[in-house]
């Protein structure tokens, strides 16, 4: 266990990393929901497992084989961000978290959502985040640095929009107010007619929710890409923000990183598009050089704007 303050310099350390890394947050937090999908994706049916134990074993098999592959490092991979199940485990027999930190140099984070709430007003909310406490404290013990949130914006709605983002940093001040930083993650259906209606709105909302914090507090921000590029060029400047990073929200790895790199000071943190081209048949070298081509293209998209 560290000390005070060896605990201390590492979030400093972390948060450095965090703020200045040129490189990108790889997103390794399928839960429940979305694991099924990723296991397919990855060459897993689901007539290869029986049971939830078996299905989130399975993920975690793959999510500690990304993480120990040679490209994994804190070079280009700053942060990743784990699901409550991947923080509770070990890789390489180090829990996850200080496997990641001391081993790979990379700063770990957690998903503390709870999934989305049905539609209303052309958003979809987070349902309860329930034992959200209690789940802080055991992160920060473990290492974890900050945490991330999902909520969804399916139409240019100005009252849902508010709705989401004022969710998104009512919580966020109870992840402060526990020492994590927290991702606030508002997505915008990459798919709907209105996107940029959509976009603009949010970031009056984003702007208006940020000013609002008080000084000595820093959030993150997850985005979808934008259909205007550098539109959130103001929220990459806000004084409030740490660092704002984009989803590939279903874009293919290749138009993800052409969007992403038309947006200045934006990183990735992908979750699909990271994964995309993995098997769990490919040798070990097919794997780390799938992944290693992966891991270039994404952060040269990411240090290009």
């Amino acid at each position: 266990m560290l000390d005070q303050g060896n605990f201390i310099m590492s979030k400093a350390a972390q948060r450095e990393k965090i703020a200045t890394g040129q490189g990108f947050i790889a997103a390794l937090d399928q839960s429940g929901g979305s694991t099924p999908k990723a296991l397919r994706l990855y060459g897993i049916p689901e007539d290869r497992y029986t049971s939830e134990a078996e299905m989130f074993d399975l993920i975690h098999a793959m999510r500690a084989r990304i993480a120990q592959a040679p490209a994994f490092t804190g070079d280009k991979v700053i942060g990743a961000i784990l699901f409550e199940m991947t923080m509770d485990r070990e890789i390489a027999g180090k829990p996850s978290a200080t496997f990641l930190w001391e081993e790979r140099g990379i700063v770990p984070f957690l998903k503390v959502d709870k999934g989305l709430a049905d539609p209303q007003d052309g958003v979809r909310l987070m349902k309860p985040v329930t034992g959200l406490d209690a789940l802080l404290e055991r992160a920060d013990a473990a290492g974890i640095f900050g945490t991330k949130m999902r909520s969804v914006i399916d139409a240019a709605d100005a009252g849902g929009i508010e709705a989401n983002v004022a969710q998104q940093f009512e919580i966020g001040r109870r992840i402060l107010a526990a020492g994590l930083v927290p991702i606030i993650e508002p997505e915008v259906t990459i798919t709907i007619p209105d996107k940029a209606e959509a976009e603009a709105l949010l970031l009056a909302r984003l702007t208006a929710h940020l000013d609002a914090l008080p000084e000595w507090a820093e959030v993150m921000l997850k985005l979808t890409l934008p259909e205007t590029p550098n539109l959130y060029a103001p929220l990459v400047d806000h004084p409030r923000v740490l660092r704002v990073v984009a989803l590939s929200g279903g874009y293919s790895r290749e138009e993800a990183n052409a969007r992403l790199a038309q947006n200045r000071g934006v990183i990735a943190s992908f979750s699909r598009a990271l994964t995309e081209g993995l098997s769990a048949d490919q040798s070990e070298a097919e794997f780390n050089a799938t992944l290693a081509a992966t891991i270039d293209a994404i952060r040269a998209a990411s240090v290009a704007g």
